[in-house]
């Protein structure tokens, strides 16, 4: 049994990554998009996009919690840009002796982001394009890996064949 952290810029790979991964392993796939898009949709008119991200963890977390005490596998598909969130993944992971582990979709390239970002089926809580190049490298670009917890990174701007099974032999592993 394995806990996966998703980690990466919006655009970069995530989704599709954690979602091909699940499928290969039969891991829980929790979406952060999905719950965040759902608060938005159903919740109170003056729900916020922060409010709104603050609340889907939190029920990502009891979710995550929940399925890991079950013996299944799970995938957090988020950006994972704080370091409390590898805290609360590596503490959720040890509560129930599971593998934790971590891989960061890596793409620097901001005009094949913004080409993702505009081009994709998108949720409401998801970016439709990249705000500014200043806001990019500064919250998004560049590595967010954890410094002491063990890490894939993998460059999604190369081919998803090229490096899917190379994530999948770390997950399982």
């Amino acid at each position: 049994m394995f806990f996966l952290q998703m980690s990466g810029v919006p655009g970069s790979g995530k989704s599709t990554l954690a979602r091909a991964v699940g499928k290969a392993t039969g891991a829980v796939v929790i979406d952060h998009d999905i719950v965040k898009s759902a608060l938005l949709q159903s919740g109170p008119a003056d729900l916020d996009a922060g409010r709104a991200g603050m609340m889907s963890y939190e029920i990502e977390w009891a979710l995550i919690d929940f399925h890991l005490s079950q013996g299944q596998s799970v995938i957090l598909d988020s950006p994972c840009l704080y370091d409390v969130m590898v805290e609360r993944g590596t503490a959720l992971a040890e509560k129930h002796h599971a593998t934790y582990k971590y891989v960061e979709c890596a793409l620097d390239d901001i005009k094949e982001v913004d080409h993702r970002l505009r081009t994709r089926q998108r949720m409401i809580s998801q970016n439709d394009r990249v705000p500014s190049e200043e806001v990019f490298r500064k919250a998004f670009a560049g590595s967010k890996k954890p410094g002491d917890v063990p890490c894939l990174i993998v460059d999604t701007s190369k081919a998803f064949e090229s490096y899917l099974d190379e994530v999948l032999r770390y997950v399982e592993g």
